[in-house]
This record gives C-alpha cells, structure tokens and sequence, in this order.
C-alpha cells in the first residue's frame, strides 16, 4: 500500500500539475500595464520549461546580475481574475508567495504535495484525482500503524499503553509527498535542509534511490532504502512530553546526484486538540527527575515553530525551564 501511495507521486513530480496552489494576490498596476503590451504571442510555458531545464534556479537568476523579473514570473492580467483566495486550513501563519507560478499547465513540475488528513479529513475533491483512493487508505492505515507505534514508545515509558492516543496525538495528521528531480551539482546545494520534525512521530516511506541522512554524534549516517521498511521519526513534541526520554533526530535529504527522481512519503502525526495544555507527563516527573520543559498549548507550540531561528533545535530550547 505504501508503495502504490508513494508511485503516483512518480507522475506527480514528472510534470502533471495536480495540484494548483491557492494564494491571495495583490495586482501591481504597474507590472500589469507592462504586460499587457508584452505578452502577445509570448509562449510563456515554453519560456518556464527552457528556466526549468536550465537548474539555475531563483538563486542562479539573481546570481547573474538580473534587473527585472523574468515575464513568465507575472501573472498577464487576463488571468488575475480567475485566481481566487483559497481556504486557509493549516496551523501556520498566512504565507504570501513571492512569485506565484500557479495556473501553468504545461512545463511546470510539482515538487512537493501536502495533505492535511485529520482531524478532519480533507475534503475528497482537495485531494488530488490521480492519487485520490490510494491516499485516502493509506491514511487509513497509517492510523492504525500510528496506534501501535504509540503504545510501543508508551510501554517503553512505563506508562499506559493508550496514554498518547487519550491525549489525541494520532489525530492530527499531514501526508507529505516530496519529489527530488536529478541535480547535476549536488555538491552546491541541498535537497531538504537539517532539522528536527516538531510534532509527536513522523513516518516515512522513501524509495530505493535514497538520500536520507541523521545526525550522530558529530557526523550524519545515510539512511539507506530497505524495501518494504519504513523510517520512524521521534518528533520534538514527543521529546518534551516525555521529558527527554526519547530524543527528537536531527535529519537532511541530500540533493538528487542519481539519474533519476527520489520520492518520499511522510506522514506527520500531532495532537488534535490545540487549546489543550502540553508538557511532560506528570508520571515521568520525580525528585530524582524534575520537569525539563514548560507547558504550553499547540497553538503557540506550532506559532513558534513558525517563527524559529534556524538553529533545528531552537524549538524544543526555547521551552526549556
């Protein structure tokens, strides 16, 4: 099941736009005046393969000493109207885009598509058509794995086997599908920055080509594929609930240097109930091991972590007594 979930994403990532992001934009009257004039007979999706080919990237424009923004980075007027405020369903903070390539069909590839499956589950017609039935029952087993997981790191705890599940962090899911095109100079770049994963367990389902990397001791050790295995992440969530017993791993993909694509499948599990108050568990503090950490509701745990310093471990740090 986690390999069919994991392969649609294969044609997710090869240039089908399944997914059109929904973001709210603000004409600039002036870009648009230009535009106007300029776009006639302008074959714009040619012009995002061509940069899309190119791997120079954003940095590699501004690198070259550009003045203006490239055309196919704007929007013709025509198409402003058709673009529509979508509904906000994520915990973070609103984020408006920089440059929007959103309604380009043709030479646009999807690097990344994300899922919010609970507590709600999302909305069948969100979910995109292609990967709708697989999605949709590797959520479903993905609860009951999660369950069995919990009530592991729970016994090994010492304390009730159903103690998580109570506390509602299986309910609160993300499915995360990455994709890693091949990178020429791997050596310049990075596929997915260092950090830790900030809710209770993260599981993953890469494939053979690989790239996964934690940190030990003072070095980073490759994960290497295993068929039919799946990656567990301790989350900085379950760190401070269970007062450092379990330690949140400090991770990073390598950029793509195989010759062909990598793709992932994550799915994040946190507490549904984001009012409710969290810290160690009051059977995991005594004399001998006091509180590490201080309470504080999901709302402002995932603010912070939105507003974090760079430095992966700031999260949990700043929660600290």
């Amino acid at each position: 099941m986690a390999t069919a979930a994991a392969s649609v994403l294969f044609q997710i990532g090869t240039g089908q736009n399944v997914m059109k992001p929904r973001v709210r934009h603000t004409p600039n009257l002036k870009t648009t005046t230009i535009i106007r004039s300029s776009t006639e007979n302008y074959d714009r999706a040619n012009d995002v393969k061509r940069f899309d080919d190119s791997k120079v990237g954003v940095k590699g424009l501004v690198d070259s000493g550009i003045t203006t923004i490239p055309r196919f980075f704007v929007h013709p007027p025509e198409t402003l109207a058709d673009l529509k405020p979508g509904t906000r369903t994520g915990s973070g903070p609103e984020i408006i885009p920089a440059i929007d390539l959103s309604g380009l069909d043709s030479g646009n590839r999807r690097d990344t598509i994300q899922l919010r499956m609970g507590p709600k589950l999302a909305d069948r017609e969100e979910i995109p058509e292609i990967c709708r039935n697989e999605v949709i029952e590797w959520d479903q087993e993905i609860k009951q794995l999660g369950e069995l997981l919990t009530g592991l790191l729970c016994e090994g705890l010492g304390v009730e086997t159903a103690r998580f599940k109570d506390m509602t962090c299986l309910e609160g899911r993300v499915m995360v599908g990455h994709y890693y095109p091949y990178c020429p100079q791997p050596d310049l770049t990075i596929g997915l920055a260092y950090h830790t994963d900030p809710g209770v367990l993260t599981v993953v389902q890469q494939d053979h080509v690989g790239g996964l990397q934690v940190k030990y001791g003072g070095g980073w050790l490759d994960v290497k594929p295993i068929p039919g295995a799946l990656v567990i992440n301790i989350g900085d969530l379950l760190q401070i609930i269970s007062n450092e017993e379990y330690k949140s791993a400090e991770h990073r993909v390598l950029a793509n240097a195989h010759g062909e694509p990598r793709v992932s499948l994550a799915v994040f599990f946190s507490p549904g109930n984001r009012e409710d108050m969290y810290g160690p568990l009051p059977e995991l503090i005594s004399p001998e091991k006091p509180a590490i950490y201080r309470q504080f509701t999901l709302t402002d745990f995932m603010t912070r972590f939105f507003n974090k310093e760079l430095d992966c471990k700031s999260l949990t740090n700043y929660y600290k007594l």
